[in-house]
């Protein structure tokens, strides 16, 4: 497709910093975005902007070279003072967003989150402007989501009240919108794709976890996991990749449990360092509360770690309900049994569901992902 001759507008709350004259932003929202703004000429970001601007291992740049950013300021309606915050902040919001999607020809949200939910309401008086939405959470019509999660899913799948969008969604879900269209998301290049290397699983066994530290990832459950696994003789090591407030929480954990020799934890790191241990790792796990599409189980399955996973958005689908992973329930002794049990049948069993693991996992690649958002924007 022929580069358009105009100019793209993102409307994101991820944090946006400056270095050496180059826009960064967390990592694998950055890989992702890189691909859609190679179809524009100009791009326009609106998103927060680091006070601090500290650049950390797991940012990336944007590769586009005409880039402007329009800062929104952090916000959110937890409690009175931050919406009387809000209510003051508003006007200028407003007008800075009106004015983005004024002189922008292709409007991008990145829901859910508070700054797309106020571009979601301004983009109605854009009936003609052509509009997609990455939907980065958990689309399931039947999970429970906050308020504002459901307003703008809304809103955005009305036919009346939005005109001229695509909704990108993880996973196919019966009874939708026309404008729904359902999507993944990628982190490796097919130049990264390996043979499938056989693990020994009667040694030994390693597990990773990768995400952000916090309550929805449920980091420190993963950690009672592993640490019931070895109570239970199984021979395992943890290493987790990750920041967020928990951080010193687990770290303190793994302390007083004496599990410093079992469970390690890195904090954030940059991709080459976590693909080094995803080559040699057992099995990924990832216990959390909601997902979209688990980046860090695809990413595991691509170099053939078994992932582990509560039953959240399409899990069920990525992991073909148990077929090529492991399906837990967020309850300690109940996901250390069926891990345990699991991890004690032979290793042609484990190897096979290894296998089909990685060779569902290296269907969803850069090459294919940047393909299929040329054609969603050329629609």
């Amino acid at each position: 497709m022929t580069k358009r001759e105009n100019t793209l507008a993102i409307f994101t709350l991820v944090e946006h910093k400056t270095k050496n004259d180059l826009f960064y932003g967390y990592g694998p929202y950055v890989r992702e975005m890189n691909l859609w703004v190679s179809n524009f000429d100009k791009v326009i970001v609106v998103a927060p902007f680091s006070k601090f601007n500290n650049v950390n291992p797991i940012d990336l740049a944007y590769t586009h070279s005409n880039m402007s950013l329009v800062c929104m300021p952090s916000f959110n309606v937890k409690s009175i003072l931050s919406i009387v915050q809000l209510v003051f902040s508003l006007p200028l919001i407003l007008i800075k967003m009106v004015s983005v999607m004024r002189k922008s020809h292709h409007l991008h949200f990145r829901c859910p989150s508070n700054i797309a939910a106020i571009a979601a309401m301004l983009q109605v008086f854009f009936p003609n402007k052509t509009k997609t939405v990455k939907y980065a959470g958990n689309w399931d019509p039947k999970s429970k989501q906050p308020l504002g999660y459901r307003f703008q899913k809304w809103l955005l799948s009305n036919t009346f009240l939005t005109k001229t969008i695509k909704i990108l969604v993880y996973g196919e879900w019966n009874n939708q919108s026309k404008y729904v269209v359902p999507f993944y998301t990628a982190t490796f290049s097919e130049s990264e794709v390996t043979p499938f290397i056989k693990r020994d699983y009667s040694s030994k066994l390693k597990f990773v976890f990768l995400g952000a530290l916090v309550e929805g990832k449920r980091p420190l459950l993963a950690i009672k996991i592993i640490e019931a696994l070895i109570k239970k003789g199984l021979s395992s090591e943890f290493h987790m990749f990750g920041d967020g407030r928990l951080l010193n929480e687990l770290r303190n954990y793994v302390k007083e449990k004496g599990l410093e020799n079992f469970i390690i934890l890195y904090g954030n790191k940059n991709m080459e360092i976590v693909k080094k241990h995803l080559q040699d790792a057992h099995f990924t796990i990832l216990p959390s509360k909601s997902e979209g599409w688990p980046k860090a189980l695809a990413e595991g399955m691509f170099f053939g770690t078994i992932p582990i996973s509560t039953d959240v958005s399409c899990v069920s689908f990525m992991l073909d309900d148990g077929n090529r992973g492991i399906m837990i329930e967020p309850n300690l002794d109940k996901a250390a049994d069926v891990i345990y049990n699991v991890a004690q049948k032979e290793d042609s069993y484990l190897i096979s569901m290894a296998r089909k693991a990685q060779e569902w996992s290296h269907q969803f690649t850069l090459e294919r992902l940047e393909q299929d958002i040329k054609e969603i924007i050329k629609e």
